[in-house]
This record gives structure tokens, C-alpha cells and sequence, in this order.
């Protein structure tokens, strides 16, 4: 199982980015994902999940309406758009494979997003 996530980056407060996972080693169609972050210093925060046709999503309050997790299953690719980013979204994004019975197994190595003026 390989995840790798990417699209990270520097961004100012208002801005937007994408993140990317392609997954590999796995039939990617037939798995629940998540996104996850980590901001310096604290503990991982669960940030949003997807069931396996993309038609049920749920999110964190705090990204509740400025972020979109969607995935397309021929490409086996897993997104996160991210709108009105704030300072307080600066962390480590890892992309996770979440199936309903076993919880989170697989993680990718992360990509980091940085929110400053």
C-alpha cells in the first residue's frame, strides 16, 4: 500500500490550495479515505472522510464549508480543495486509507500547508 499525497505549500490568508493523494497497492475503489492533519505542536485532527463512491462525505467543524474532499476512483486519486485558508490550517496533511471496520491502517507521509501573511 502506497499513499502519496501532495500539493502543499505557502499560501497567504484567503487563499487555496489542492492536495493530492494517488493511491497504489490496493483497489482503491473499495475503501473509505480520510484526510488528516497535524499542526506543530499538536495532536492529529481528524479533518474530513469520503465513502468509496464519493457520495457521502463528512467534515470537522472547523473546516465545515471551506473545504471539499472528493476522489476519482479510475485515477485512484483522493482530493482535498481548500478555500478561504486561515492561519490556523498550517499543518501537516496526511492522506488515509479508512475503512468502516478496521479504522485508519494506511497514512501517506504528509505534505505541509503553511497559512501566513
Amino acid at each position: 500500500v502506497l499513499l502519496a499525497d501532495s500539493g502543499g505549500g505557502m499560501v497567504q490568508p484567503g487563499g487555496s490550495l489542492r492536495l493530492s493523494c494517488v493511491a497504489s497497492g490496493f483497489t482503491f475503489s473499495t475503501y473509505d479515505m480520510s484526510w488528516v492533519r497535524q499542526a506543530p505542536g499538536k495532536g492529529p485532527e481528524w479533518v474530513s472522510h469520503i465513502n468509496t463512491e464519493g457520495s457521502r462525505t463528512h467534515y470537522a467543524d472547523s473546516v465545515k464549508g471551506r473545504f471539499t474532499i472528493s476522489r476519482d476512483n479510475a485515477a485512484n486519486t483522493l482530493y482535498l480543495q481548500m478555500n478561504s485558508l486561515k492561519p490556523e490550517d498550517t499543518a501537516l496533511y496526511y492522506c488515509v486509507r479508512d475503512p468502516p471496520n478496521d479504522g485508519m491502517d494506511y497514512w501517506g507521509k504528509g505534505t505541509l500547508v503553511s497559512v501566513s501573511s
